[in-house]
């Protein structure tokens, strides 16, 4: 099945008919929200809201690893993550979105394994972050239902809730970063850790913080109508996604 964790932006999916909501308990706390079973385009789908329905839950107070083990309780094997992000890349403007290829994680203190408290050391490998063949379904369905996206880039995921300086941003580029975001990280690995297909869409909502149009700052107002704007193209992508 196809689980859906929408961010910022993207806080329910208006093309999603709900069948019901179930909350589930997990060794790891409670997730975010209830996570909500429905249908896409006829096809059965989970959403859960990663800063719960009332977008109160900042990026390092996530429950990662309850969300992920959730939707696996609940028979996700597919995981798409829909995130609202800052484009370092010229290219990566306002309203473009971006299917990312690798990461970078520079987060701090959140809760990033399934395998501790006795657990045997286990390392996975992580070379290839996101799920290649998820990645390449969701770039399809992009094709098919006409929606431009960009295939690749370099998620930098960043502690929050804070938004970046300049010279971070600075710091970012030259380590490789094409878009930073705050919630990357650690969802990507613990979908790696517990065997789930994991793959990202980016929304780009604002260039980077000392970057063209937010070289003197970073207007929310705008980046909220633009994230408004944007994710209706996402649903379209996702409901495309569905039907594969």
């Amino acid at each position: 099945m196809l689980a859906i964790i929408g961010g910022s932006g993207l806080g329910a999916l208006a093309n999603f008919e709900v069948t019901h909501r179930q909350i589930v308990r997990t060794p790891y706390g409670d997730p975010s929200a209830p996570l909500a079973l429905g249908n896409v385009a006829g096809v059965q789908v989970l959403f859960l809201a990663r800063h719960g329905y009332g977008h109160t839950i900042p990026p390092h107070e996530v429950n990662y690893r309850a969300n992920l083990w959730a939707l696996r309780e609940l028979g996700a094997k597919e995981v798409v993550s829909v995130s609202s992000v800052g484009g370092i890349r010229a290219a990566f403007a306002p309203g473009e979105i971006v299917i990312p290829d690798q990461l970078l994680d520079y987060t701090w203190g959140r809760k990033a394994t399934y395998f501790e408290a006795g657990a045997p050391v286990t390392h996975v490998d992580f070379t290839e972050p996101y799920s290649r063949a998820l990645r390449a379904r969701i770039l399809a369905a992009a094709k098919a239902c006409g929606e431009r996206v960009f295939d690749g880039g370099v998620y930098a995921a960043v502690q929050g809730p804070r938004l970046e300086t300049a010279a971070e941003v600075n710091r970012l580029e030259r380590d490789g970063a094409d878009l930073v975001g705050m919630t990357g990280m650690p969802e990507a690995v613990l979908a790696r850790e517990i065997d789930l297909e994991y793959a990202a869409i980016a929304v780009v909502g604002n260039h980077a913080a000392g970057r063209a149009g937010s070289r003197k700052g970073i207007e929310m107002e705008k980046v909220e109508d633009v994230l408004r704007r944007t994710m209706d193209r996402v649903r379209r992508i996702i409901e495309e996604l569905a039907k594969r």
